[in-house]
């Protein structure tokens, strides 16, 4: 088994209610912003930190967990894009157009997404920049 992992977060989860129509959404926008889903199961499914799982499951406790802000990085300009079309036609409300948001920092180029359940989904491209590695691979 491999996993990928940033610094700061090792997994998320959003119960919601309606595991169909969200797993629609992200498989749509995580095609785009090249993420894989990494498994599933008849009450849930995830992809590298985020885990969804519908309200009926063991790990949900009978609890929708609330609005969420998410923000996906996105590898330049053009995958926001895609990431902003494959999400409305997955079910994904507009929250905003792709654009530069000065505001934030220059070069801070983003859309956001309302997924199934209200949750205030974003792509951004921080613009030009190095990274020293794609993500942090856990191999056991």
């Amino acid at each position: 088994m491999e996993l990928h992992r940033g610094r700061l977060i090792d997994h998320v989860q959003l119960v919601v209610s309606d595991l169909a129509a969200s797993r629609r959404f992200y498989e749509a926008i995580f095609k785009v912003l090249d993420v894989p889903i990494g498994g599933s199961a008849e009450d849930y499914f995830w992809a590298d930190e985020l885990f969804v799982s519908s309200i009926d499951s063991r790990a949900a406790s009978g609890q929708l967990t609330g609005r969420h802000h998410l923000a996906f990085q996105a590898r330049d300009r053009d995958m926001v894009d895609a990431f902003y079309r494959a999400g409305l036609d997955a079910g994904g409300v507009d929250n905003g157009e792709p654009g530069e948001r000065q505001h934030y920092h220059p070069g801070y180029y983003a859309a956001f997404l309302l997924d199934p359940d209200g949750n205030n989904i974003e792509a951004v491209f921080h613009g030009p920049a190095n990274r020293s590695t794609a993500s942090v691979k856990i191999t056991f």
